[in-house]
């Protein structure tokens, strides 16, 4: 880890910090929730050991990335998110770009390539399938819809609520619980049991997690709190409504999908069916492949990064 570096650019009026290694074609490595660039530690190390510039940014909002208005959700959409992309390619030099992305950072890929596709060579995107914007129903309300109030996001949507639950109780067993989380099954916060079922169950680290790194993570969140974070929650309907002129628009990149069996977001009803029956492809035309690694949950970059990394390498080398 020594040899990464790591810098500060200043992009679309933000400073983000940004974490590389290597020389070679740019590989950017988009992070999710509660995530950071650390979150592709293993991702840079391999890539740049291959012949590639692994470029890993901490997100708007989160880690030693500062100058994003933290208290108005609404300079979190993917319009400024995807802005800050495009600016971190031109900083670096890139008129193109390989892009990976996992969970939002997956769903910010997706919209870079929507929005200005020239910027990707290819795309290998984890966890988050690209799906078609509704015309009827605004994200927020597809979620109530299908499982109440207490679903994670349906409880995100209220500011400072979810901060001052996770407050509550403390930085380290917050990181701890998503990190570890397994259960396919819809992510349920109900008031007074932030975690459901599982909210009094003592975490066990497993292997792939040791330590140190819940406390890389912890110490980060402890600094800037996970409002920035659960921002981009907060836009899912906003978005809904700026990309009403994307609503039927397709993926036009070369793209690869890896997930793992037991991904919340793999679960969700009907999903499988979009992603393995056709639909999926509709929308992604170039779409290469899509890989299921078995036995995998939700935090596929460090749970299985040795196949993961080869997922993204044996995609990149065909460019």
């Amino acid at each position: 880890m020594e040899g990464i570096d790591h810098k500060m650019i200043s992009v679309n009026g933000i400073d983000m910090h940004v974490a590389e290694m290597g020389q070679g074609p740019i590989v950017l490595l988009l992070h999710g929730f509660p995530e950071l660039w650390y979150s592709w530690r293993h991702q840079i190390l391999y890539l740049a050991a291959h012949g590639y510039r692994a470029v890993a940014p901490d997100l708007r909002g989160y880690g030693d990335t500062t100058g994003a208005p933290i208290d108005d959700p609404t300079k979190f959409t993917t319009f400024y998110v995807v802005g800050d992309m495009v600016a971190l390619i031109d900083a670096l030099g890139a008129d193109k770009v390989f892009v990976v992305g996992h969970d939002w950072g997956a769903i910010i890929a997706w919209r870079l390539c929507l929005f200005i596709p020239d910027k990707v060579k290819a795309l290998v995107n984890l966890s988050v399938h690209f799906a078609p914007r509704s015309p009827h129903r605004k994200m927020v309300q597809n979620f109530r819809a299908a499982y109440g109030d207490d679903h994670y996001i349906c409880r995100f949507q209220e500011p400072g609520e979810i901060e001052a639950v996770f407050a509550s109780l403390g930085t380290k067993k917050v990181v701890e619980k998503f990190l570890t989380h397994r259960d396919p099954d819809p992510f349920y916060f109900p008031k007074g049991k932030p975690f459901g079922a599982l909210h009094d169950t003592p975490v066990v680290l497993p292997s792939w997690l040791p330590e140190e790194d819940v406390d890389y993570y912890t110490k980060k969140f402890e600094q800037t709190g996970f409002t920035g974070g659960i921002n981009y929650y907060r836009c899912f309907d906003l978005n809904w409504e700026l990309e009403a002129p994307w609503t039927d628009a397709k993926i036009s990149v070369p793209v690869k999908f890896v997930v793992g069996e037991l991904d919340l977001v793999y679960h969700i009803p009907g999903v499988k069916e979009y992603i393995n029956g056709g639909g999926f492809k509709k929308y992604v035309p170039l779409l290469d492949e899509v890989v299921v690694i078995q036995g995998a949950a939700h935090f596929i970059t460090q749970e299985t990064p040795d196949k993961v990394n080869k997922h993204i390498y044996d995609f990149l080398q065909k460019f």
